[in-house]
């Protein structure tokens, strides 16, 4: 009969960080490994259910949008994968070298996931923005997002290769669990500082339009960048509670939820804009 694990059992599981970097799973409860089944999965058929409407909704291939939304989407795919693998062993039972390649496909998915998410809130954030001073939001948050990508990413692919490596291990396991949560925050004040921007704005609006359907738009739009914020909040809470395990089973599915709110609210606010040019800059102004 497969062992049920209890609280404490996961907790302490999910919370050994340098070794959930380098190894597999290799505890005997059936419900964890089928919890790293159930959430590479769910993550991979939202990725794929996502590029899939990308191709359907977007009438148009080339804009910024389009191809960060379709990155990050492809992104999920890898990462889970890669996940997946490693957690069960699954490339390690074929050679010892390939468990290589769930590494390469974790960073890989990660890099593309995470930046390209970003990328998204940043491509429409013109919608919701005007004037000199919109450009200069959008000049200041393009820097961001460009910087937090070369010294996050290139810091954390860097001590994530070395706990995986044969050269002082130990070494580069508790490197890895320090950049790990700095890279965290990192990501997470830059999702926020998007979101917050939204925020912002959103209410901005909200304060000079007695339009219903104006305000209904407005709400969403609030509430859709509240729900970003509190995801990535739970996510940074396990990692700061060294809880590997749980945050990388989690990960890939709250990426795929935040993309398709995503959706859930892009067509309505770009027929909102388009539809009320004149009044929306009156609005913000």
């Amino acid at each position: 009969m497969p062992h049920i694990p209890s609280t404490s059992d996961l907790s302490h599981t999910a919370s050994r960080a340098p070794v959930g970097v380098t190894e597999a799973y290799e505890g005997n409860s059936f419900s964890i490994k089928a919890l790293i089944v159930f959430g590479s999965g769910l993550s991979m058929y939202n990725a794929l259910e996502l590029i899939i409407l990308a191709f359907m909704i977007f009438s148009h291939y080339h804009s910024l949008y389009f191809w960060s939304f379709l990155i990050s989407s492809l992104g999920i795919i890898p990462y889970s994968l890669g996940f997946l693998f490693k957690s069960l062993g699954i490339l390690r039972t074929v050679r010892s070298s390939a468990r290589w390649g769930s590494l390469v496909l974790i960073t890989i998915g990660w890099c593309a996931m995470v930046t390209g998410q970003s990328l998204v809130l940043w491509s429409r954030l013109h919608l919701i923005v005007s004037g000199e001073r919109g450009q200069k939001i959008l000049l200041y948050t393009k820097w961001m997002i460009i910087t937090n990508a070369i010294i996050l990413h290139t810091s954390t692919i860097v001590v994530e290769f070395g706990s995986f490596g044969s050269i002082d291990v130990a070494c580069f396991a508790t490197a890895y669990d320090i950049v790990e949560k700095i890279q965290m925050t990192g990501f997470f004040l830059q999702e926020v500082t998007l979101s917050s921007i939204y925020i912002i704005e959103t209410l901005k609006i909200l304060r000079g339009s007695l339009r219903r359907s104006t305000r209904a738009l407005m709400h969403q739009l609030l509430l859709i960048n509240v729900i970003v914020i509190i995801m990535d909040i739970g996510l940074l809470g396990m990692e700061y509670a060294s809880q590997f395990l749980l945050q990388a089973i989690t990960k890939g599915v709250l990426y795929s939820i935040k993309l398709k709110l995503e959706l859930a609210i892009l067509s309505r606010l770009v027929k909102f804009v388009r539809g009320n040019s004149a009044e929306f800059v009156e609005m913000r102004q």
